[in-house]
């Protein structure tokens, strides 16, 4: 797998699991109604684990889709 291949499937998963994690902290906190999860403190953590997740994935695509030789013209 390139690093360029890396760095888009890592945005897309971490993305999604950003924006469940999110929604669930949402619900968890008792933000966002209209579920069995809502205001369930358990879907708070859990929601908390899963964005923070997300969040490394980003970081992580971020590093991988860097060209390791620098910028264009740097080298």
């Amino acid at each position: 797998m390139t690093s360029r291949t890396r760095a888009r499937l890592f945005t897309v998963v971490g993305v999604l699991a950003l924006v469940i994690g999110l929604v669930w902290i949402g619900q968890g906190a008792n933000l966002i109604g209209g579920s069995s999860m809502t205001g369930q403190s358990m879907w708070l953590i859990i929601g908390l684990v899963v964005a923070a997740g997300g969040a490394v994935l980003l970081i992580l695509a971020a590093r991988a889709g860097r060209d390791p030789n620098g910028p264009p013209g740097q080298h």
